[in-house]
């Protein structure tokens, strides 16, 4: 098969697909240009960069293309219900990248927690802040309430119970056995709005509204720390700007933006905000992880 790779895979994983007699083509298309590129290629691997969207596979039918795969776990950035009511089948990498965003999201809550990056960043203009920021709180005996609890969600709370964090997690799916299983309950998002010291989301993108917005942090306490790893737009930005400038919210840990490459410049320069350019699947680790699971997903299609 001819394989098409938008936005860069493992170079091992490369090499197992060219072993197997497979063309790989690794090239980046802008979006005029995507939907005639996809005629020429029967499989068409994506990260979170390239969006293929209902006028590409408008533009690939009556073609060789068969398969598209996200490498990650979302696949918002494709048109999976269009994609397959055209014969096109829509596959991702859930499992690869759990560990690698769950320990972001975990060294996002401690950069909040003690000001990791704001006094990083003053160390490096030649300032020694030392009393302003020897206010740090502990992650021990707090309230962690995680916003969506799959593979991700459960990776974090492992690691957080295992830091001696109480856990508690909301999600409109309840998995049987789980809460016994981790000794993590679910509990209704009210209550884990009102009782959580620090709050991850790890939900897909939600239609028709925000789950951190300005009426949900009104609910939570004050003080609190929200992180986000899992889609910018899950985030009223305006709103959490806001928060931070009265206090409501202590500090935020944000992976990801409403646009990316971000521009809420007064928001990802917040001295109490710890961002990173949406690198939570970006490990050597989880790389190889997807680009395996992407072989896997070739040689069974």
């Amino acid at each position: 098969m001819r394989i098409l790779v938008t936005d860069g895979m493992d170079k091992s994983a490369i090499a197992a697909l060219q072993a197997q007699g497979h063309e790989v083509v690794e090239q980046f298309y802008a979006p005029e240009e995507l939907g005639a590129a996809l005629r020429d290629f029967d499989v068409v691997v994506v990260r979170s960069k390239t969006k293929v969207r209902a006028n590409h596979i408008d533009e690939a039918k009556g073609s060789n293309l068969k398969l598209i795969i996200r490498g990650g776990v979302g696949v918002d950035n494709i048109d999976v219900k269009y994609a397959e009511e055209n014969g096109i089948k829509v596959m991702n990498t859930p499992r690869a990248s759990s560990q690698s965003v769950a320990e972001l999201a975990m060294g996002l809550m401690f950069a909040c927690s003690r000001y990791i990056s704001i006094a990083g960043h003053t160390m490096r203009e030649d300032k020694w802040e030392k009393k302003a920021y020897g206010k740090g709180i502990e992650l021990c005996g707090k309230t962690l309430g995680i916003v969506g609890f799959g593979r991700i969600g459960q990776a974090l709370g492992k690691m957080a119970k295992a830091i001696g964090m109480d856990v508690v997690a909301f999600d409109i799916f309840h998995i049987p056995g789980i809460e016994e299983q981790m000794g993590i309950p679910y509990v209704e998002m009210e209550e884990l709005l009102a009782k959580s010291d620090f709050i991850s989301v790890h939900a897909p993108a939600v239609d028709g509204g925000k789950l951190i917005s300005a009426e949900n942090i009104a609910k939570m306490k004050d003080g609190v720390v929200i992180v986000n790893t899992s889609r910018g737009t899950n985030v009223d930005e305006d709103a959490l700007l806001a928060a931070l400038e009265s206090g409501k919210v202590r500090g935020a840990g944000l992976d990801v933006f409403a646009e990316e490459p971000a521009t809420n410049h007064a928001l990802y320069s917040h001295p109490m905000v710890a961002c990173t350019p949406h690198i939570g699947a970006a490990t050597q680790e989880a790389q190889k992880r997807i680009g395996s699971e992407i072989v896997s997903i070739i040689e069974n299609f």
